[in-house]
């Protein structure tokens, strides 16, 4: 009896330990499989230029890698500097939106000064064509209609409260920054993800144009100040549709001493140009003939 007692005890001290030796790794599988698939669930689909995220950097930093510099000369020193200074820490994406908005300006200045097209200034489509770039093209225009409808109504409604002018453009933004959060709510609510993925830089930016257009409609009569925001409207999409083609975005990224002097000449030609718009040419072309006749 004590024999077979003894075998059982030392049977089962041989046996414990092992059970012990074995768990440790399966714990350790649990604990590294649950990182994996937190990981896993973190992955983003942004591609928000404005903003610094692994995806935006990775696609630019391709770019670089698949066509080096090479040795710094008089013909590369632009696009020298810029691996320099990604290499030493700049967000690749800031130094082409850096490049990419003076593209931008000049794309409004010469719809402005050739074509004709009336805007709200040259800065203000320029910085809604950036704001769309980051929302994207649908979603931004949501969120500049939303502001607007908001901005309108607020309005017309503080227009009862008599108040003086910078208390009523404050509380009429306080009124704007009410109506984008609602949106952003129903927005996740109704899982629209182009606008809840929104970051806080180009929404500033919708938000602060308000208040020019509250000037442009306070002075200026209904349909002229409606025109006006449209044509501001339609030059932002049509340069946010430019700075969003990957065309552009690569030209920008391997010659950018192209792009950045060659948009300094244009504007120096375009500021020699001194002759009709083509929109005063069109509404003017009748009387040009009968001068050019006789």
């Amino acid at each position: 009896m004590r024999k077979i007692l003894f075998v059982i005890f030392m049977s089962l001290a041989v046996v414990m330990p092992v059970q012990a030796e074995m768990a440790p790794p399966e714990a350790s599988m649990s604990a590294e499989s649950t990182p994996s698939a937190t990981v896993e669930k973190k992955v983003e689909e942004k591609t928000d230029l404005t903003q610094p995220t692994i995806e935006t950097k990775s696609k630019f930093q391709r770019l670089l890698d698949e066509n080096p510099v090479g040795e710094l000369s008089y013909k590369n020193f632009l696009r020298y500097a810029i691996n320099r200074a990604v290499e030493n820490g700049v967000p690749i994406n800031t130094v082409v939106l850096i490049i990419l908005f003076p593209m931008a300006v000049a794309i409004v200045t010469a719809a402005r000064h050739l074509i004709g097209v009336r805007g709200v200034g040259i800065l203000t489509p320029a910085l809604l064509s950036i704001s769309f770039l980051a929302t994207g093209i649908w979603a931004g225009a949501v969120l500049f209609a939303v502001i607007l409808f908001v901005t309108v109504i607020g309005r017309t409604l503080l227009k009862r409260l008599k108040l003086q002018y910078l208390p009523r453009v404050s509380l009429l933004l306080w009124v704007v920054s009410g109506g984008v959060f609602l949106t952003l709510f129903l927005a996740s609510i109704w899982n629209f993800g182009a606008l809840t993925s929104i970051g806080i830089f180009p929404i500033l930016i919708l938000m602060l144009l308000a208040e020019t257009f509250i000037d442009i409609s306070a002075g200026r009569s209904g349909g002229e100040a409606r025109a006006l925001i449209f044509q501001t409207f339609v030059l932002a999409m049509i340069s946010s549709l430019i700075l969003a083609s990957e065309v552009v975005q690569r030209i920008v990224l391997l010659f950018p001493e192209l792009v950045f002097f060659g948009i300094a000449i244009f504007d120096i030609f375009m500021g020699r140009y001194t002759g009709l718009r083509l929109s005063e040419y069109l509404m003017y072309r009748g009387i040009v003939k009968e001068d050019e006749e006789e």
